[in-house]
């Protein structure tokens, strides 16, 4: 979507946006929030403060200025039983990574103007012009709210990237779990490139999570026969899951593995995985029935075939992409008829 899309949504949602208020909003969907992260320290303190002074309520969690920045209620989130820390997490990652630049805030507001011609507003266009004529003079900086916004409104959210919108499923079933002694367990499986590894990546970050990937678990050469391949789920090493991480994932010590390198067809160091209260198995066959009931959650992510060809093709290459098609993918697909991962109720998610 647009830019202009977004305004437009924005315009509707809030009747009292001002001129200043749609640059903040430009300003955001260009930067994101990388201006308030200057002072770590000082940006907790603020979050935790403004958390606290905020009352739960049961509104929008998010609202979209953009194709990747959103903007989280607290108010909402604090009603949704989610830890404060979970987005906190997020609004740290997301304004530590560099986004935008002069020339995508300047297209904004153009977009924005150009809206507004047509568009209904609390305002004339020739005050719109007036203020922008005034904040160019003044240099390209954040702006606050207007008071008139302030009043009406009372925004008190947190920038965010987009992207862990996709998480938020998984987060507020883990916001739910019984507290245990031991660490939750989080398996996502899925189609090739339908964004395991991106989900584990994100709760890592959310969550201060450890992750086990599938990956390195590829059969070893002595274990591939026709009779294995043709075992539903048995393109996997499940023998090594099972002896090497099942009798450690449960708890929150650290723990490592071997890793089978496919370049050189043998066991290639370990993966160590750290201390932890929340572990993430991502990858296909991570729902194995060899595995038994060991996670707390259980994701599956879903992806058309059609996406599922144009991402693989873009990640691997061609001569890989084929490899995919022709070999790996008809494995996976037996695995998935087996039903397998429809099981305990799994949460069907699609990236």
């Amino acid at each position: 979507m647009e830019f202009g899309y977004y305004l437009r949504i924005q315009l509707d949602k809030h009747k009292a946006m001002q001129p200043r208020d749609i640059v903040k909003m430009c300003y955001q969907a260009a930067f994101g929030a990388e201006h308030l992260l200057s002072d770590m320290e000082a940006a907790k303190r603020y979050f935790y403060s403004e958390y606290e002074s905020v009352e739960a309520c049961d509104e929008e969690l998010y609202e979209e200025i953009s194709e990747d920045v959103c903007r989280v209620n607290l108010r909402a989130w604090k009603a949704s039983s989610m830890p404060s820390e979970w987005l906190f997490n997020m609004f740290v990652n997301s304004a530590s990574v560099p986004q935008g630049s002069r020339e995508l805030f300047l297209g904004y507001l153009q977009e924005a103007e150009d809206i507004l011609r047509s568009a209904e507003a609390t305002f004339t266009l020739n005050e719109w012009s007036e203020f922008i004529a005034e904040y160019k003079s003044n240099g390209i900086t954040a702006v606050h709210h207007s008071e008139v916004y302030r009043e009406s409104e009372k925004p008190a959210y947190r920038i965010i990237n987009s992207r862990f919108i996709k998480v938020l499923p998984v987060l507020k079933e883990a916001a739910g779990l019984p507290v245990k002694q031991g660490a939750n367990v989080i398996a996502i499986d899925g189609r090739a490139a339908a964004g395991k590894t991106t989900m584990a990546k994100m709760l890592e970050v959310v969550l201060g999570a450890e992750s086990i990937h599938m990956d390195d678990f590829f059969l070893p050469p002595e274990l591939r026969s026709e009779e294995r391949f043709e075992e539903p789920g048995g393109n996997v090493h499940y023998e090594r899951f099972v002896e090497e991480v099942l009798p450690n994932i449960t708890g929150t010590e650290a723990f490592a593995y071997r890793i089978f390198d496919c370049g050189i067809m043998d066991y290639n160091e370990e993966q160590k995985i750290g201390e932890s209260r929340w572990r993430i198995v991502e990858g296909s066959y991570s729902h194995h029935p060899k595995f038994g009931a060991y996670a707390d959650i259980r994701v599956f992510l879903d992806v058309e075939p059609e996406e599922q060809m144009r991402r693989i093709l873009t990640r691997n290459g061609e001569n890989m992409a084929k490899m995919f098609k022709e070999r790996w993918i008809p494995l996976e697909e037996k695995y998935f008829k087996a039903s397998f991962f429809q099981q305990n109720n799994d949460k069907i998610i699609s990236l």
